[in-house]
């Protein structure tokens, strides 16, 4: 969470890491949350700004172990929380542990390649195959629809990339011509530094490759490379130490984490938790467990106005009850009280 203010403290949570809101360094403090499945928050804890998130997983899982009566826990994470290299951790607080301890794994695409052959021998079912990698099962979700939507849009960022390099290539070309252009001369070392930065700009570094060893601007399209992702297009890939799910359990479960990603969309929009400006540690974590107890009141008003069929989110309610005054007039030696008309909401 993005915080405020300078100078140093004794045990100071506040450091500089890398912050999702501003998508660079920023001085901030991270804030680890425990939720249910069905989005009840259960406990957080506050840690130095400065410490990766895969850090807090093991820490917070064995939290969770010592504090909570619970025989079962199945960590659902994506791919940036938990990966590959982080199972044989949690391998490790499970053989130490008397409770069963399960994970949930969005296998992250910069592993996809390790899959090899697993891929190429699974049969889809409506959608959804299973099979076996590192030992653990795997299920893996396809929708064609968003296969080519991904694919589609893949190949426009390519061609749109090659329309650039023609633009830098025609322009090299003129100039050798005896036809430069106003202002600076452009030249081929340039020209790789140009499209360098739009390669990166569009993420497409995997696909696209410039000569940079060569005298002359030259690029080249890795068909074999584009033609591995569009195996993965469309496809959610999991890994999972659960046996007594069923594949469509499994991606269920998973699919639910979106919800459990809302509470920390609340805590950031409708709670307002940053910016902080605070200094203090002590305060901090006040400050954080202030918000938490509010996410708590939110997700709970949530289920209750679901349960009551009243269709209403918990914003809508809230500014319903907004609405809601009491009125003190005093004529003479009478006072007279009202509360506002109450509606059927």
């Amino acid at each position: 969470m993005r915080i405020h203010g300078e100078g140093v403290v004794a045990d100071d949570v506040r450091a500089f890491g890398m912050n999702k809101e501003t998508a660079g360094i920023a001085r901030q403090f991270v804030l680890g949350l425990v939720q249910t499945s069905d989005g009840l928050p259960l406990m957080h804890t506050v840690h130095p700004g400065n410490v990766a998130e895969t850090k807090t997983l093991r820490a917070m899982l064995e939290a969770v172990l010592e504090r909570f009566d619970v025989q079962r826990v199945i960590l659902v994470a994506d791919r940036g929380l938990l990966s590959l290299d982080n199972v044989a951790q949690l391998a490790e607080v499970a053989a130490a542990s008397t409770r069963r301890i399960e994970f949930i794994l969005a296998v992250p695409a910069r592993r996809y390649a390790e899959l090899g052959g697993t891929m190429d021998r699974l049969a889809f079912v409506d959608g959804v195959a299973e099979g076996r990698f590192a030992d653990h099962r795997l299920v893996v979700a396809h929708d064609p629809t968003r296969a080519t939507e991904q694919g589609t849009r893949r190949r426009e960022r390519i061609a749109e990339l090659q329309t650039f390099a023609d633009r830098l290539v025609e322009k090299l070309d003129a100039q050798d011509g005896g036809l430069a252009e106003r202002g600076r001369r452009a030249t081929d070392r340039g020209a790789y530094s140009r499209f360098a930065r739009a390669l990166a700009d569009a993420e497409l570094t995997r696909f696209v490759r410039a000569d940079f060893q060569a005298d002359r601007f030259s690029y080249d399209i890795d068909e074999a490379a584009i033609t591995q992702a569009e195996r993965f297009d469309g496809k959610l890939v999991l890994l999972t130490s659960v046996t007594d799910f069923s594949a469509g359990e499994i991606i269920d479960r998973y699919k639910s984490l979106a919800d459990i990603e809302r509470g920390f969309r609340v805590l950031k929009s409708d709670i307002e938790i940053a910016p902080v400006f605070h200094r203090l540690p002590e305060r901090i974590r006040a400050h954080a467990l202030i918000c938490y107890l509010a996410l708590v009141l939110y997700r709970i008003m949530r289920m209750r106005l679901k349960a009551s069929g009243a269709g209403l989110s918990p914003n809508s309610a809230l500014q319903l009850l907004g609405r809601i005054q009491k009125h003190r007039a005093m004529i003479g030696e009478t006072t007279y009280t009202g509360v506002s008309r109450m509606t059927p909401q």
